[in-house]
């Protein structure tokens, strides 16, 4: 997993960034780092990392606007945000924004590796199917997602969803027909044992704001337990 794959690390703080990056060279990766917001948006564009390392807090654009500015110019590079404050609007603001996973300062070497590799993981291949004998195209009503080719369509009509839309709408339907608490779509769509819940919530949002306008609503709500997709 980590040979040949580029890692930009980006935090103004020259200690923890030298930190990280001798880290992340000693367990095989590639690396480039940049100290702004500014260089990292330079440095992404010339460089074409498959993952960036983003500091929060940036003495000129902040973690969450370099994120915004890749995201729209239609750069889907896998992003882990890297933040003193572990609160939960800075959580769903980071991830809502297009970021994959969130480190807190002070963190381990260690643990930072492991988000690093799961992260690369989850972006390297499509969501995978529950069985061997299921087909690669997911289907509830007129609903189609086409996990081959990243594919989701309604009614006939393509439906655009961004990496994760597209992996929690692959769970959901996945499961179609059970209520999923928002603990298991946490472990089943961003691998974490524990977050939080508004995480799930938003993204719920997100993805009933683009496939009710489509059809009769698909997903509901469980009051006090979860979500469920079916007819």
């Amino acid at each position: 997993m980590s040979e040949n794959r580029r890692v930009l690390v980006v935090d103004d703080e020259a200690n923890i960034r030298d930190l990280i990056d001798v880290a992340l060279r000693f367990h095989g990766f590639a690396t480039v780092t940049a100290g702004t917001g500014e260089e990292a948006l330079r440095t992404a564009g010339e460089e074409r990392p498959d993952l960036v390392l983003l500091d929060v807090m940036l003495p000129d654009l902040d973690g969450f606007e370099v994120c915004r500015r890749l995201r729209a110019a239609g750069d889907q590079v896998p992003v882990i945000f890297l933040t003193a404050r572990d609160t939960p609007s800075d959580t769903v603001t980071g991830l809502t924004l297009g970021g994959d996973d969130y480190v807190t300062k002070p963190f381990s070497i260690e643990a930072l590796i492991a988000r690093v590799r799961a992260v690369l993981r989850r972006a390297a291949a499509p969501p995978p199917s529950t069985s061997p004998s299921d087909t690669d195209v997911l289907r509830v009503a007129d609903l189609e997602l086409d996990e081959t080719h990243w594919r989701v369509r309604r009614g006939g009509v393509d439906v655009d969803l961004s990496p994760t839309e597209f992996r929690l709408l692959a769970y959901l339907m996945r499961n179609a027909g059970r209520v999923l608490s928002r603990t298991q779509i946490l472990a089943g769509v961003w691998g974490w044992d524990h977050g939080n819940p508004q995480v799930v919530e938003t993204y719920i949002s997100y993805l009933r704001r683009k496939l009710d306008p489509l059809g009769t609503p698909l997903i509901h709500t469980q009051r006090g337990v979860g979500y469920a997709l079916r007819p």
